[in-house]
């Protein structure tokens, strides 16, 4: 396979992380991406690995839509910035970023108030705490911010932990999501046990892959919202395929995340338009892995990761 590596600038700071890098892979069924988060180890980024590498090698499957709609993500930016990203966006949809190290309750409810004057009374709100609470502080702030939202849609992985969210759920009003808690194929089945959470997220990096996913939202008997790990329109493309397979979406997607990156490796990024994404494949275009290649030094890191990855694949303690 062709590989190329890149490192794109985010226009805000997202997950603590300043821009998205990774390595593509270009194989007989198209290019793939692989682009983990700068804290994830081997065992986690095989995970990544295995889903570039079926991107390259496989077809996607059959596609039931050929537009899905999407939310738009706003990174834990000032009330103002929150406001005019929303609206410029044109999706009726938001997932608002809170509980940021260094700000405060306070900076989340007014992110979350502006997002709702930007969508109007009848757009969807819903926020994502990456697993930054434990269930008393959750409980507190998921009734405040619910109340500036004028109602959540739901609230994505406020606790890390399984039996966390199931005390929550039983606890507050506002229905939950379980993002972080969904990694391999078993999870769906333990928080279903637990009634942990009323959806799911599934990625497609994290998972292993498009065909991977599609049995880990059918294991769970859930409705599943598809989201982004913030990859280029290359990387983005898997999970638009997988949100386009889906028998039933009765979500938005966190799809629309091309927006945040400064930059892309194709003059025609996966942008929502009218809410909405169209289902294609996309191809890096030459000029671009030119203008947001790293330094030599940086892509032999990049390459030394993605090998560690294979490595542990190899041995039995990734995927397949």
């Amino acid at each position: 396979m062709e590989l190329r590596t890149f490192r794109v600038p985010m226009r805000h700071r997202f997950r603590r992380v300043t821009t998205r890098e990774g390595v593509l892979l270009g194989g007989d069924a198209g290019w793939g991406e692989f682009s983990p988060f700068p804290e994830y180890g081997p065992q986690i980024t095989a995970q990544w690995l295995a889903a570039a590498t079926e991107a390259a090698t496989e077809p996607f499957p059959d596609p039931v839509r050929h537009r899905v709609p999407v939310n738009t993500t706003v990174p834990a930016v000032d009330a103002a910035t929150a406001y005019d990203l929303v609206a410029a966006s044109g999706c009726r949809t938001a997932k608002v970023k809170v509980a940021e190290p260094g700000q405060q309750l306070a900076d989340d409810l007014d992110r979350v108030a502006a997002v709702r004057d930007a969508l109007g009374p009848d757009g969807r709100l819903r926020v994502d705490a990456n697993a930054a609470w434990d269930v008393e502080t959750a409980v507190h702030a998921l009734g405040r911010l619910d109340r500036a939202a004028g109602g959540l849609e739901y609230a994505e992985q406020p606790c890390p932990g399984l039996d966390e969210l199931a005390e929550l759920r039983r606890r507050v009003d506002v229905r939950l999501a379980a993002d972080e808690s969904v990694r391999t194929a078993e999870d769906p089945l333990r928080i279903a046990g637990l009634s942990a959470a009323d959806v799911i997220v599934v990625k497609v990096q994290p998972l292993g892959g498009v065909w991977r996913a599609l049995e880990v939202v059918e294991a769970a008997g859930l409705p599943a919202v598809v989201s982004s790990a913030v990859e280029t329109s290359v990387g983005l493309a898997a999970g638009v395929a997988l949100a386009a397979a889906l028998p039933e979406l009765p979500h938005a997607c966190g799809l629309g995340t091309a927006t945040l990156l400064a930059g892309d490796l194709t003059s025609r990024p996966l942008e929502p338009v009218d809410g909405e994404i169209e289902v294609r494949r996309v191809a890096p275009e030459a000029a671009l892995l030119d203008q947001w290649a790293p330094s030599p030094e940086d892509s032999l890191v990049l390459l030394e990761r993605m090998q560690a990855a294979a490595e542990a694949r190899s041995a039995g303690t990734g995927p397949a």
